[in-house]
């Protein structure tokens, strides 16, 4: 960023490298709430954790899109009306404030079967259509107003969830409740690990498993 030049050739002022660095923390920083997210559908459903342990590319995006889907991070966006404008029989001014209820659209029983179950086998049966899962808003990046870093969103989740699923750790009594009126929502007491190790690598692991069972034919 300090050395970013306009297409002018002029170097950017302080206040907008300020600007474009924020840019590139926010979303970080966001992302560690989809982890945090990710960690405690986990210790919920010890099953998921054993499936995305093996590391398959379809079932950890699919895990990731449930986790988005699932845990509102918002619950709803809010926009301004660029112009006038009617939307089924209502009358919008420009100006006027809209809001997209994203909790209400992820769990719409019209769009998703058994809606307040955490169900990552959903993605890999109906991949995710764009107008249908909104966590990160709606309508097309390019021109509306989708988060343009949603698929570096979901390719950080992607890869940090398996390494995640992997982690051998304990949970702490702690309270996990989700309160849905504090935006961003997280756990009440975060998600606090404990006596993190590492695993051994998981090819090692399957190689000794594919071993041990070849030895007894």
């Amino acid at each position: 960023v300090a050395t970013h030049r306009e297409a002018s050739g002029e170097p950017l002022s302080p206040g907008l490298a300020a600007v474009e660095l924020l840019n590139v923390v926010r979303p970080t920083v966001a992302v560690s709430w989809f982890v945090a997210f990710a960690a405690h559908a986990l210790h919920r459903r010890p099953d998921v954790r054993d499936r995305l342990r093996e590391g398959d590319p379809v079932y950890a995006t699919a895990f990731a899109h449930e986790v988005r889907r699932f845990y509102p991070f918002a619950p709803f966006l809010g926009g301004l009306a660029a112009r006038d404008l009617s939307w089924r029989g209502r009358s919008v001014p420009e100006g006027g404030m809209v809001l997209l209820d994203v909790y209400g659209q992820n769990r719409d029983p019209a769009l998703w079967g058994d809606p307040y179950a955490f169900r990552p086998q959903r993605f890999v049966e109906h991949p995710a259509e764009r107008d249908e899962l909104i966590p990160q808003g709606g309508g097309d990046p390019r021109t509306g107003h989708r988060c343009p870093g949603e698929g570096v969103v979901l390719g950080l989740l992607e890869t940090l969830a398996v390494r995640l699923a992997r982690l051998e750790y304990e949970v702490p009594e702690q309270d996990l409740r989700i309160p849905l009126r504090r935006i961003p929502t997280r756990p009440r007491s975060g998600f606090v690990i404990t006596g993190v190790r590492a695993p051994e690598p998981h090819a090692d692991r399957t190689a000794a498993a594919a071993g041990a069972g070849g030895s007894r034919h």
